[in-house]
């Protein structure tokens, strides 16, 4: 990925082999989600992503589920699937185990995360006895076992429970010395925030790529509280695009989706060429947004076979 250029701005005529995307998603809990994810699947698989994610929950709550939808898209697709894996409520015996079943399985990447306290966001975080004791940890505990490529993930406006901007560039260097192969950013919806992250963390003698973070908000309310938890500043033009839309869903995505392709144009235009979709597995959202940035289906990226 490109760092961020000095001298003249990109042209915003952007060619669809300049862009690339990396798609997450998280697996179904009912037979309805289950129907949206595959769907999303479907719709997103032709335009030839880097890679897709696939979440996991707090303790390993939906670790036969990830699975699961890890091995379907082998199975199934041509998509390189990524396994998130945390240190949360449990052992390093069992978190190998899990390392070693996604080795097994046949994914080669995984996103490793110290994972939210076990008793939910805003609490404080307490390491499993006889765990990681956090992500830095965990990547050294899977380069153990195999030849992963590792994603790691970034706070642009500092992860909330760091106790100052320099312990935070430390942890995420000890991360990335560990072994990590790139930086995924969490969401912010302000570009400068990212830019002094790039310059921050290149200070600080981190040189893997850094994938900014793109969230599109469906739904305001939920999109606001999240960002709440996790640190992430909404801007109050932000929240002044998307008054009196609360019981207007469609023009909401419509709105987000702009928003979302108009932040990534600007980045592009900063150098950027890389981004990471979390698509909260909505497919139109994401795949309107990839086709203002020019991206287009390619037919021998599609899906083996439609995926109920």
């Amino acid at each position: 990925m490109n760092d961020v250029v000095t001298g003249a701005r990109k042209s915003r005529l952007i060619g669809a082999g300049e862009i690339k995307v990396s798609f997450e998603f998280f697996p179904p809990k009912t037979e309805k989600m289950e129907e949206s994810l595959w769907k999303a699947v479907n719709r997103l698989a032709p335009l030839a992503p880097e890679f897709v994610s696939v979440t996991y929950g707090a303790g390993g709550s939906t670790r036969e589920r990830t699975h699961k939808t890890l091995a379907t898209m082998l199975e199934s697709t041509a998509l390189r699937p990524a396994g998130h894996l945390t240190c949360v409520s449990a052992t390093r015996e069992e978190v190998d185990a899990v390392t070693q079943s996604y080795w097994d399985l046949g994914v080669r990447h995984i996103v490793a995360l110290r994972g939210d306290p076990s008793a939910g966001i805003g609490s404080a975080y307490e390491s499993h006895p006889g765990g990681y004791e956090g992500a830095a940890e965990l990547v050294a505990g899977i380069r153990n076992i195999g030849d992963f490529d590792i994603s790691v993930s970034g706070y642009p406006e500092m992860h909330p429970e760091s106790p100052s901007l320099e312990a935070d560039l430390d942890n995420l260097k000890a991360k990335v010395d560990a072994g990590a192969s790139r930086i995924i950013t969490q969401f912010f919806f302000d570009n400068d925030h990212y830019l002094r992250f790039v310059e921050r963390v290149r200070a600080h003698g981190i040189w893997c790529p850094i994938v900014p973070g793109i969230v599109p908000i469906h739904n305001f309310a939920q999109v606001a509280k999240f960002a709440g938890q996790c640190g992430t500043t909404m801007p109050s033009w932000l929240a002044r695009r998307f008054d009196g839309l609360e019981d207007d869903p469609a023009t909401t995505h419509l709105v987000a989706a702009a928003i979302a392709a108009e932040q990534a144009m600007d980045l592009v235009d900063q150098g950027i060429q890389t981004f990471h979709l979390y698509t909260l597995n909505r497919a139109d959202l994401a795949y309107a947004i990839c086709h203002l940035l020019g991206l287009r289906p390619q037919a021998e990226a599609a899906t083996r076979r439609e995926i109920a």
